[in-house]
């Protein structure tokens, strides 16, 4: 740094100003500065400079599973976010195991990042949460997607209104869903089955759901075959509509139909409907094309890192439940259900 100050002509604060907060800069300065780095080939090791400094410009971001459509479109979202607020967003994925969780919150603390947005694994595997309960205590960290089970800045779905709008919609315009559940991977596997039970109730009706297979992995297509075939199987596909808690279950849920030789729709002339939750990038494209509950994912994106770049700059009180988000979600009906 002291090279290429010398090398531009400015002094190192100034310099250092360029790195930290380009826009702190008059333009000419800094396009003085943006011209010495094409001709030099200089680029500041950051991360070492945040080891010096006790501070960092970056923002860590851990999630179950980064190839997820769910989770590439919000990743992508914060990214954007972050480097707009002069911050660089470095993801790390948790893989679905408690573990990887526990090393990735060991990563981000060895990096001295400047806070956190984690889409947790939650209280079904309690490890990783005791991990990121002592992150907290260091670095303003925000949930998403999971809500932990302890007082904490948290954004996502409300799931307990995204599933009353489901249900409702498919108790007016068929038989009452029976409920196809997520392996107890996270937390919204057992928040997501108690809204379709809150929701089955509000409406004088008695929660119904299909038996699951023993695994807890992220591979839901074929954990949602496989409970699907399974019920096909023993003729406890009692109703004609099953409501699957994501819709990435869904799919599997309608490859297990289509190979049993169950026809899925609307009408007298099909055997089940089929819903799901989410609506995944893919939901439009399966046959038939699946009717779910659309995720605002890219406002989700926004105010957790909104929430988050606030706490940093320590403009939020520490008052959780100040900082809890619930969105709506709205029914996208197509021709599953």
């Amino acid at each position: 740094m002291e090279e290429f100050s010398l090398f531009v002509g400015l002094s190192r604060p100034t310099v250092s100003k360029f790195f930290n907060d380009p826009s702190s800069l008059k333009d000419t300065t800094r396009r003085r500065i943006e011209a010495a780095l094409t001709t030099s080939g200089f680029h500041p090791n950051m991360l070492a400079a945040n080891l010096v400094r006790r501070r960092s410009n970056i923002v860590g971001v851990i999630v179950p599973d980064p190839s997820d459509p769910f989770y590439a479109a919000l990743t992508r979202r914060m990214q954007t976010i972050a480097g707009d607020a002069g911050f660089q967003a470095f993801v790390l994925s948790s893989d679905g195991d408690q573990a990887k969780e526990v090393q990735a919150v060991r990563t981000l603390s060895s990096m001295s990042v400047a806070g956190a947005v984690v889409a947790p694994l939650g209280a079904a595997q309690a490890g990783g949460s005791q991990a990121l309960e002592r992150l907290e205590t260091d670095i303003p960290l925000v949930y998403v997607d999971s809500a932990p089970s302890h007082p904490a800045s948290f954004v996502g779905t409300d799931n307990r209104r995204s599933f009353g709008l489901i249900v409702d919609h498919l108790c007016r315009t068929g038989t009452p869903p029976w409920f196809l559940g997520m392996p107890a991977v996270n937390a919204n596997a057992s928040d997501r089955a108690r809204a379709y039970e809150a929701a089955m109730r509000s409406q004088g009706l008695e929660p119904k759901s299909l038996d699951l297979p023993a695994a807890r992995d992220w591979d839901f297509e074929r954990f949602g075959f496989e409970t699907m075939r399974m019920a096909i199987e023993a003729g406890s596909v009692k109703g004609r509509t099953i409501l699957c808690a994501n819709d990435r279950l869904a799919f599997g849920a309608l490859a297990a139909a289509w190979q049993a030789g169950l026809r899925v729709g609307r009408g007298e002339d099909y055997h089940l409907r089929i819903a799901g939750h989410d609506d995944h990038p893919l939901s439009r494209y399966t046959c038939p094309p699946l009717t779910t509950v659309a995720q605002n994912y890219d406002e989700i994106g926004r105010r957790a890192m909104d929430i988050l770049l606030r706490r940093m700059g320590g403009e939020v009180a520490d008052d959780a439940a100040e900082e809890t988000v619930l969105l709506d979600a709205e029914i996208v009906e197509r021709q599953s259900a």
